[in-house]
């Protein structure tokens, strides 16, 4: 069976609608998911709206750019030391 992917605006539209009183069964049947991917996400986007999911977006890219400038540093921080001790 394949793995059905969601956007982050469908799964919020998926839980707002649990908000308005539809059962979590029938929101699976409808959209072809598992309770278990329902409750995940329930507890991932909890009380978000779409402001907030922006906001969690551009944390998370600006995160991954942070990292791999620290691994670049980091790098060229250890190349320095080895030239410094005399290794090459």
């Amino acid at each position: 069976m394949r793995r059905k992917q969601f956007t982050e605006r469908q799964i919020l539209s998926i839980l707002k609608q649990h908000e308005s009183g539809v059962s979590v069964a029938d929101l699976c049947r409808e959209h072809g998911m598992s309770q278990s991917a329902f409750y995940k996400w329930r507890s991932k986007y909890a009380g978000m709206d779409s402001s907030m999911l922006n906001e969690l977006k551009r944390l998370q890219e600006e995160n991954a750019k942070l990292k791999k400038l620290y691994a670049e540093e980091r790098l060229v921080s250890e190349a320095r030391k080895e030239l410094l001790e005399g290794k090459w």
